[in-house]
């Protein structure tokens, strides 16, 4: 037994450890659809921008190609750049507004500091980037080094964590009452 910074004194058996809150991770399908809900909405508004501004932009002329004859490189680098960017906006933009794209909120997950409260932009970003331009080396690499937070690589790089939302009986049996500040 050892004592904390309070004089409590603390086991060091795990087995025994209290813990003072509790988050809950999102699951890896929760974020995969919550991806491909946001992926959707964006390419749709991708597409009409490239259209409205006579740019040649289809989803599958751009991305990462992996050729025998001419190595690894992107296809279309102006396309993806542009894309990608708009994607990293948007996910900036409502994750550091909320913690929620639309498609974190159709399945109610959120993204969050490591303690459960609200991300800051700077964090914000680092996760985004790795989502918005690096999406499939983020994942391998966060799967084989997985955590027990669920992180991809950016998530763990910028102190960040996907939790869901637990809704409260309180909440199923509609007993709160709102009322208006005049």
């Amino acid at each position: 037994m050892s004592d904390n910074k309070n004089g409590d004194s603390i086991s060091s058996n795990n087995s025994e450890q209290k813990y003072s809150r509790e988050i809950v991770l999102a699951k890896w399908e929760d974020r995969f659809v919550a991806w491909l809900i946001d992926f959707v909405i964006i390419s749709i508004i991708i597409n009409v921008l490239f259209f409205i501004f006579s740019a040649e932009y289809s989803f599958p002329s751009w991305g990462i190609y992996i050729d025998g004859e001419n190595g690894v490189g992107i296809k279309q680098p102006y396309e993806y750049i542009i894309a990608s960017s708009i994607f990293f906006l948007y996910w900036v933009v409502l994750e550091f507004l909320s913690g929620q794209t639309i498609g974190k909120r159709v399945v109610h997950i959120k993204t969050t500091n490591l303690f459960g409260e609200r991300a800051n932009i700077m964090n914000i970003a680092i996760e985004t980037f790795g989502k918005s331009f690096l999406l499939p080396i983020d994942i391998v690499l966060g799967l084989i080094f997985s955590s027990k937070r669920r992180q991809r690589i950016f998530n763990k790089v910028s102190g960040t964590i996907v939790t869901k939302l637990k809704k409260t009986e309180d909440d199923e049996n509609d007993s709160i009452k709102y009322i208006k500040d005049y």
